[in-house]
Order: C-alpha cells, then structure tokens, then sequence
C-alpha cells in the first residue's frame, strides 16, 4: 500500500526539504490589517513584527476550510493508496477538526493524526513516519511510532514576551507567568496540547541552562536523541542553545534548524527559541 503524507503549514518543515521529501502541506492563515494570508506562502514572520511595531493591531490565525484538505486530499489520492495526515495539536488550532471532515469524503483512505504538538514538534513527527515509510514499514507501526514519539519527547521553548501568547488565546497554563519582574526569561512547554509553564529564570544565560538541565535529566540513558531547533526571526536566538546542547555529552543528533513560520510566530512573537527532541 502506497502511503502520501500531508501536514499543514504549522509543521515549520522548510519549503525545500518537504518538496524533496514530496509531503503535501495545507496552509493555515494569517490575518493582519484586514488581509488575510497564506502560511509560509504569502507572509514572512518578519514582515508581521514589522507591522505590529509600527502600530498594527496584533495578527489572528485561522484553520484550513474542510475543502483545503479535500483538495489536498484528492490530489495525493491520485497517485497514493492512502494518505497519512499530521497536524498541529487540536488544542492549539481546529485544524485537525478540519481535516477530519474532509476525511469523511473518503472513507477508509485517509488517517488524521493529532501530534498534540507545533512546530517541529509536528514536522519531526512527519520526518519519522516518511523514514519509515520508505523502509517499507506499514501503516499501523509507524502509528504506534508516531503515538511513542507523542507520549515520550521533549520540548523546551522561551519567548521574549508572554503578549503574543496571550492575544492569540494560546498561553494556556503558562497565565501564571503574566507580570513577572523585568528580566525574567519565561520557560514553556507543551504538555498534552497545550501551552504550559515549564519555569522561569533571570535572564537569557540562565534561561539556557535551565533548559539544558531539564533535558539533561530527560535525556539520561537514552542512547540516541534527534534534535529539531527552532526560532522566530533571529536565527542568533538559538544559535547558542544548539551549541551547548550539542556540546553537552549526550548522544545528540542536530536533525533540523528551522524557523517559524507566519503562523506559529504570530502567537510567540520575535525572539522565540528552543527546541524539539526525541529518542530512538
């Protein structure tokens, strides 16, 4: 059986890598300034923050249409037996409710797969189960995979501001961490889905070694870790989160560095970074 992969734009998967790859994306949408825009396809992160600074009212974001995915559905369809479908976590958008009613268009051929993820989160997931699709496993192991993956992995994240978070509806648990002292770096995670605080400390230095602690204590006697890195607008913001954890002694693999697209860096806003990791 003939598998395709799609995802949506969330996923953060870079143009040519996902091209290469031949997985289908579905965009969400960006609403700014009364346009609306296409994720990764008509508006860059950067062009966002540049209109906020000057005055615009902070963007919103929005699902693919069920008819979004019928299309992208029918399309892959043509060439695929059946279509593997992963997207962001369904309590961050209501893009995985989407899907799930295009997928009622046909009926046994299409598995939607909930990462309870963002980011990387979702696009390592899509990288795994394209590895072993290609190694010819079958549909049913690279679910129970992909369910391994969503159960046990790690993710820390900082942002430079809670604002975003808080305009976009998505901060979650992390509501604790509003008005915290000057100069306190926020620590966020996601947990089950959702956006939530992983800790706190002062400044960017310690904010890096918290995060490096954490998943030192995570990483411990795993034998081999991937490592997908993320940022919004100043690759410089991760640069050297990376290197420390590169450098830490654990059996870290650098899968991917890449930045956020529209979408998610509409809710985090300029200055995020961190990182998404699982083990083999």
């Amino acid at each position: 059986m003939k598998v395709a992969l799609i995802t949506d734009s969330t996923s953060d998967l870079p143009r040519p890598l996902r091209e290469r790859l031949g997985v289908g994306v579905v965009p969400l949408y960006v609403n700014l300034g009364g346009r609306i825009y296409r994720d990764w396809e008509e508006i860059t992160p950067e062009e966002i923050f540049t209109k906020v600074r000057e005055g615009e009212a902070f963007p919103t974001t929005s699902q693919p249409s069920p008819e979004d995915f019928q299309r992208a559905y029918r399309e892959a369809l043509q060439e695929a037996d059946h279509v593997l479908s992963i997207h962001i976590s369904a309590k961050l958008s209501g893009t995985v409710q989407s899907a799930l009613l295009a997928a009622q268009n046909f009926p046994e051929r299409i598995t939607v797969f909930d990462s309870q993820a963002a980011s990387l989160g979702i696009g390592m997931m899509v990288l795994r189960a394209h590895e072993l699709l290609q190694a010819g496993q079958a549909l049913p192991e690279v679910i129970r995979e992909l369910e391994r993956i969503r159960q046990d992995h790690f993710v820390r994240f900082s942002v430079a501001t809670l604002e975003f978070l808080k305009r976009g509806g998505r901060i979650g648990g992390a509501q604790a961490l509003l008005g915290t002292l000057l100069g306190i770096k926020p620590i966020l995670t996601l947990k089950e889905g959702r956006v939530e605080a992983a800790g706190r400390a002062r400044g960017e230095k310690k904010a890096r070694e918290e995060i490096l602690k954490d998943f030192q204590a995570w990483a411990r006697e795993r034998e081999r870790i991937r490592a997908y890195f993320l940022y919004s607008a100043e690759a410089s913001a991760v640069r050297e989160l990376k290197e420390m954890v590169l450098a830490s002694g654990l059996p870290v693999e650098e899968a991917l560095v890449s930045e956020l697209g529209a979408v998610i860096a509409s809710h985090t806003g300029p200055g995020t970074y961190g990182f998404y990791a699982y083990s083999l």
